[in-house]
């Protein structure tokens, strides 16, 4: 990497902060241009962003927001013949290339050149153009991607309603007679866009807009249309990936979104490239025109989810295993069990008995009311709460100097109390059980299991 770069910001699209944008010497020492965003928490992987033809950095600047936020650091570059990235001929407006070559040793320089900075795993985001360098890099070895998702990859081309073999044709003969670096059928395009309602690129007209926009402020930015030599190297590596036996050698996943209402590339070779890829996924957006993370937003949301789910299964946020330890010092800083207190006024429970067994009051209730519930209610007590009846039996020996009192209204709770509190029933615990009480409500006897 040498001196920094620069960045193009527009009132609608400004630079994302974190940005570092740099030039690099590509193949043959061709200067490109390229740019790291870093986001401002621990990332959790990185984004290698490779936008299509004609495409800049600056046109992603919103697609690089959403991948910011969601903690990634990503790495956008302008392929050579495009951008602010260096341009083969004298035109610069002509959309040329030399083969595919040079465009794979571009790419093969630039994640060498940014690879200390880039956190694992890697995933690939790339469109169109994009996406087929991109397929095609890891179809020849380029292992270093954990995953890719692409958007409308230029996996075969559509002719303009001529066959593939006349296509190629007329590219020969071209060829043949000089005229390679010519505008395909002498029409250069409309460099700097065309009125909304006539694009093939979305349906969002701000978004169209914002793209018209940088051109403006930049015209260094712009491109027109190709020449014969780019469509030679575009049928030639979109006949390369028709092959299975190449698709066969990229195993991690790969997710291909698809445009449905598609003008400039072949969607029936996208569907054919998920099914030859090991690990190949095809996910259709309706009625999306060929820029999907340009388009409105419902078609745009499709790529995103797909996207999610894809970083989801192989880059998940670090920030998940620190969320579960917090809470972790909580049982250690749970209060120990309070031992019972002793009784405090002659033979009513202790309260910290009463707060640690819910159903004790509901048993002293019927208690203090009518002495003949008082077995039922004592047995209900030692049914639902086994340590109820320890801390009731610990006030059994309390109770004597209360029957020594002998009250008046209360001798018959008293002596009945002090039967079925006796020493030897509190010993032997399978002792409580005999009572034909008991036996007369097996409903209870069968709770108590």
């Amino acid at each position: 990497m040498e001196e920094a770069a620069p960045l193009v910001a527009i009132p609608d699209a400004p630079v994302p902060e974190g940005a570092d944008a740099a030039w690099i010497r590509g193949y043959a020492g061709a200067p490109l241009r390229a740019a790291l965003f870093t986001p401002t928490t621990r990332p959790r992987g990185s984004i290698v962003l490779s936008g299509g033809r004609t495409e800049v950095i600056e046109k992603y600047f919103e697609v690089i927001e959403d991948f910011l936020e969601r903690g990634f650091v990503v790495l956008a570059h302008d392929w050579r013949g495009q951008g602010l990235s260096h341009r083969t001929l004298p035109d610069p407006l002509k959309g040329h290339a030399d083969g595919a070559r040079s465009f794979l040793e571009d790419f093969r320089i630039l994640l060498g050149a940014y690879q200390e900075r880039l956190p694992r795993p890697w995933v690939a985001v790339a469109h169109s153009m994009g996406g087929c360098l991109t397929l095609l890099a890891m179809a020849r070895g380029e292992d270093r991607f954990s995953g890719a998702i692409l958007s409308a990859p230029m996996l075969g081309v559509q002719t303009g309603g001529r066959s593939l073999a006349t296509a190629k044709m007329l590219v020969g003969v071209s060829k043949l007679f000089g005229r390679g670096r010519h505008y395909i059928l002498k029409d250069p395009g409309k460099p700097f866009g065309e009125p909304f309602e006539s694009n093939v690129l979305t349906h969002d007209p701000r978004r169209y807009a914002r793209a018209i926009a940088q051109l403006e402020a930049e015209p260094r930015l712009a491109l027109g249309n190709p020449t014969w030599d780019w469509l030679d190297f575009a049928l030639k590596a979109t006949a390369e990936l028709a092959r299975p036996e190449r698709l066969a050698r990229v195993t991690v996943p790969v997710i291909i979104v698809s445009a449905e209402d598609d003008r400039l590339v072949d969607n029936a070779a996208q569907q054919a490239a998920a099914r030859h890829l090991p690990q190949g996924r095809f996910i259709n957006v309706p009625g999306a025109y060929h820029e999907i993370l340009m388009e409105s937003d419902d078609m745009r949301n499709i790529f995103m989810r797909a996207f999610d789910a894809l970083t989801g299964r192989i880059a998940p946020k670090p920030a998940e295993p620190p969320a579960a330890t917090a809470p972790a010092p909580a049982p250690a800083a749970a209060p120990a069990p309070v031992p019972t207190p002793p009784p405090m006024f002659g033979s009513e429970p202790a309260p910290a008995a009463v707060a640690a067994n819910a159903p004790s009051p509901a048993a002293r209730k019927p208690a203090a009311r009518k002495p003949a519930a008082k077995k039922p209610a004592a047995k209900a007590a030692s049914a639902k709460a086994p340590a109820a009846r320890k801390a009731a039996t610990k006030p059994a020996a309390a109770k004597k100097p209360a029957a020594s009192k002998k009250p008046a209204a209360k001798k018959p709770a008293a002596a009945k109390a002090a039967t079925a509190k006796k020493a030897p029933a509190a010993k032997k615990a399978p002792a409580a059980k005999k009572p034909a009480a008991a036996k007369k409500a097996p409903a209870r006897k069968g709770r108590a299991k």
